[in-house]
């Protein structure tokens, strides 16, 4: 029954949703709406830009451009550690070869 979808509301700039959501990802979706909702007054109230279809997709545009930043920098990051890794086995395996 936790992943059974259950309805959500969801309030954006004003507007309410209803979206189906597993209950488990319910915590996730509340925060990234709460995050959109956001990251569209910002740019409302910035006056930049009109409309809330183009509100809303220049909002989606930079929480996309967003994530795919940290999905880089964790692409990044995990190459170091493998790296890193490897590095600590060889010295590892070349003390325990040396004994």
């Amino acid at each position: 029954m936790k992943n059974t979808p259950q309805p959500l509301s969801l309030l954006i700039m004003g507007k309410e949703y209803k979206i189906a959501c597993a209950a488990d990802e319910q915590g996730d979706l509340l925060q990234s709406a709460a995050q959109l909702d956001v990251q569209m007054r910002k740019m409302r109230d910035s006056g930049k830009v009109a409309g809330a279809d183009r509100i809303a997709v220049m909002a989606a545009l930079n929480l996309a451009h967003e994530l795919q930043v940290m999905k880089t920098q964790n692409a990044q990051l995990s190459q170091t550690l493998s790296e890193c890794l490897e590095k600590m086995t060889h010295k590892i395996e070349n003390v325990l070869d040396n004994q």
